[in-house]
């Protein structure tokens, strides 16, 4: 397999090989509603388990299997009051109005949009449960990373990158990538956090900037910067970092319709010099499929080929690897891509057939093939 990127030796593998992968994955993520016209639907982590499952995968990988995070670990990052409140809110306190319903608005939970149409983050059934199982996934991630059990680990339902210290925004309640970090950090030197989704990972990076301003993490972040594209006026070229955090940040603005090759164009070279500068001890990747081609949210052209690039490339640097769901809406795109990118962790082909699973009945309009064309026209 040719994996590019610039690989330093591992102990555990040659480059190229098969790495040991973790994966997490729990079934009642799937059945988070976040509304019938919602954006946001969490299922798609159950269609890519369930693609994962039919083409044989799950032998590959030693499946995580751990408690969901505690009140305390959630406010190792996040505020105890937004904490209380996330775990005791349901959507009946908040429809009942008065106090309850004050306070989730305060926090940005429940708020209608700028454009009075849309609430970003509704108080849906069963939050504090869906915030405890993702993070958890992800912190028992980092731990099998930081322990030596694995050389990669999957938790394809975190990487909830705009969630802030006192507040939900942008689909996101709990920063599952900063509780991560933060339990990397205490095993390792230096910390990369690379991120793809098309919308900028302000959370984590503002995590790092202003509340732990340290200078053992580095964020970079390739992202979508156009007028009015959600985040506005974050991720900025000048967006360096500040205090014991500065020359931590690096923001890539992407245009609108880029394609695989301006996109690893920019990608390969510029994370080349990160590593060599950095120089981290483990990398936190968030995959966030709406950087592909077709989103209903983002205007890039990727393929999940050309997105998978991205991941494959920082593999190659044979180090301890954390990749991380996030954004992604159009849920067949997103699923084919998770799924391949966990073929790319273990060091595996698989074929373009999808096999009869049940969820293939998305695929009908692509051929039933988990590789989709890209549309020309952005």
């Amino acid at each position: 397999m040719n994996t590019g990127g610039n690989s330093l030796p591992s102990q555990s593998c040659p480059d190229g090989a098969k790495r040991r992968v973790c994966y997490y994955y729990d079934r009642s993520i799937a059945g988070v509603d976040y509304g019938e016209d919602h954006v946001m639907v969490p299922r798609h982590v159950d269609m890519a388990h369930a693609l994962i499952r039919s083409y044989g995968l799950l032998g590959d990988m030693a499946r995580l299997r751990t408690r969901p995070a505690t009140d305390a670990e959630i406010s190792g990052f996040h505020d105890a009051r937004y904490v209380r409140l996330l775990r005791d809110l349901t959507p009946e306190g908040f429809g009942a109005g008065g106090e309850v319903a004050r306070r989730a608005r305060g926090c940005n939970v429940g708020a209608v949009s700028t454009d009075g149409r849309s609430v970003d983050n509704p108080p849906v059934a069963g939050l504090w449960d869906y915030c405890q199982r993702y993070a958890g996934g992800s912190l028992a991630a980092a731990r099998a990373l930081a322990s030596g059990e694995a050389d990669v680990a999957i938790n394809w339902s975190g990487g909830m990158h705009h969630a802030c210290l006192d507040k939900a925004s942008g689909f996101c309640y709990v920063n599952d990538i900063v509780l991560a970090i933060d339990e990397l950090l205490g095993h390792f030197r230096r910390v990369l956090y690379v991120h793809i989704d098309v919308h900028h990972g302000d959370g984590v990076e503002t995590a790092f900037r202003r509340f732990r301003r340290s200078n053992r993490v580095m964020t970079v972040s390739f992202h979508q910067r156009t007028e009015g594209f959600f985040p506005e006026r974050r991720g900025l070229l000048e967006h360096v970092g500040e205090g014991a955090g500065r020359l931590r940040a690096v923001n890539v603005a992407i245009k609108k319709g880029m394609d695989d090759d301006g996109y690893c164009r920019l990608f390969e070279p510029i994370m080349s010099e990160v590593m060599a500068v950095f120089q981290p001890e483990a990398i936190v990747m968030q995959c966030g499929a709406d950087s592909l081609s077709g989103d209903r949210l983002g205007h890039q052209n990727l393929s999940i080929a050309g997105h998978a690039r991205c991941v494959r490339f920082m593999r190659s640097f044979n180090m301890p690897l954390l990749l991380l769901g996030g954004g992604g809406y159009t849920v067949n795109h997103v699923a084919a891509c998770w799924c391949y990118e966990t073929t790319v962790a273990i060091g595996k082909e698989i074929g373009d057939d999808i096999p009869t699973h049940s969820y293939d009945g998305y695929y009908r309009r692509q051929g039933y093939k988990l590789f989709y064309p890209v549309d020309k026209k952005i």
